[in-house]
């Protein structure tokens, strides 16, 4: 007798699978990347956004066909499991959640990749093509935002990462240059053009796609980072092309100073919480509220925008405009103030108080 349906999952049950489109979650990483999201300056949130998309889909499927279950394969180890379970407790709450990682039975069952997980998966067993073999010592978690290698050699930090652990990226001295020209609206990317072959591509999935393989060209994006995960280990190693060649700083000449200033705070806010899996909570969603709002004037091709805030007939030395430069003494006057006073303090002056 089933124990009930659940969402992919584990044996003894009726399971439902399901493929995720990748279209909105790459819609929702193009909008992180207007929002300037870097985890611990460094790691794009390529799988940060990736899970909340791929749960969200996987909850609204367990409440159409009435599955009581919802499963995921993450470790019990990762930040994974966090962004799985905090979107369902968000979502579905009623749901329960079948994590194969954190069952003993499991674990100690595949306890080593290539002993185990592989044997396991072998194509001659289930005649199911498997992407991997046991021969190099790492593995390889992909999405078109970026690719994680794992080994046991990366866990320790004096080790390089090896030249050939890889799968987008190339040694930056083995292409030649290749320019691609950035338009954007609102701060999203729409679209991109190579501007020695005309080439174009406007669709999210297609704008990736065509990114990892020039900026993989290139070497761009290939990091060597250690991140502090939300459950206290730290973890190594990324590489993400498209995402690097997209975080472009359209804003410096759009926006306003102070406006940018905050946006640039609250940025450090919003890549912890998409890192630790709180994309579904009511500060998060205040944050890309307060952040949507900043990027409405940020549109633009390169260096050109007709929302630029860049006067050159203002910052001219050729050109008066307006601008009175004596009135700058006492701008500069009220700012030394405080200064002045601290010295003084300080015992560093002698000025009257």
């Amino acid at each position: 007798m089933s124990k009930g349906t659940v969402i992919l999952a584990y044996k003894g049950y009726d399971v439902i699978t399901y493929l995720v489109s990748p279209r909105k979650y790459l819609w929702d990483k193009l909008w992180g990347n207007k929002a300037n999201a870097i985890y611990e300056d460094c790691y794009l949130l390529g799988t940060s956004v990736a899970r909340p998309c791929i749960t969200c889909r996987q909850v609204q499927i367990a409440r159409q066909e009435g599955a009581q279950y919802v499963s995921h394969g993450a470790t019990g180890k990762g930040n994974d499991q966090i962004r799985f379970k905090l979107t369902c407790h968000a979502l579905y709450p009623e749901v329960k959640i079948i994590a194969p990682w954190r069952i003993p039975e499991f674990y100690n069952r595949f306890r080593g990749r290539k002993k185990h997980h592989l044997h396991f998966a072998d194509p001659q067993h289930w005649d199911i093509p498997v992407p991997v073999n046991p021969k190099p010592p790492w593995s390889m978690d992909a999405n078109l935002m970026h690719i994680r290698c794992v080994e046991h050699q990366l866990y320790s930090v004096k080790n390089p990462t090896p030249s050939k652990c890889t799968a987008l990226c190339l040694q930056a001295d083995t292409v030649t240059d290749c320019l691609t020209s950035n338009p954007t609206h609102t701060g999203v990317l729409i679209k991109v053009t190579h501007v020695k072959d005309g080439k174009s591509k406007d669709t999210p999935q297609d704008i990736f796609s065509y990114l990892n393989e020039i900026g993989g060209r290139h070497g761009v994006g290939r990091i060597d980072i250690v991140e502090n995960c939300f459950i206290g280990m730290k973890s190594r190693g990324k590489e993400a092309p498209s995402s690097t060649t997209l975080t472009i700083r359209y804003q410096t000449f759009t926006m306003d100073r102070e406006v940018r200033r905050i946006k640039q705070g609250l940025a450090v806010k919003f890549s912890e919480m998409l890192y630790n899996g709180f994309w579904y909570s009511p500060e998060c969603e205040f944050v890309r509220h307060c952040k949507g709002k900043s990027q409405e004037s940020v549109e633009g091709l390169h260096r050109e925008s007709p929302k630029s805030l860049c006067n050159r007939e203002l910052v001219s030395m050729d050109v008066q405009e307006d601008y009175e430069q004596c009135d700058a003494s006492g701008f500069i006057k009220i700012n030394a103030v405080r200064l002045r006073e601290h010295h003084c303090l300080q015992g560093e002056t002698c000025s009257k108080r």
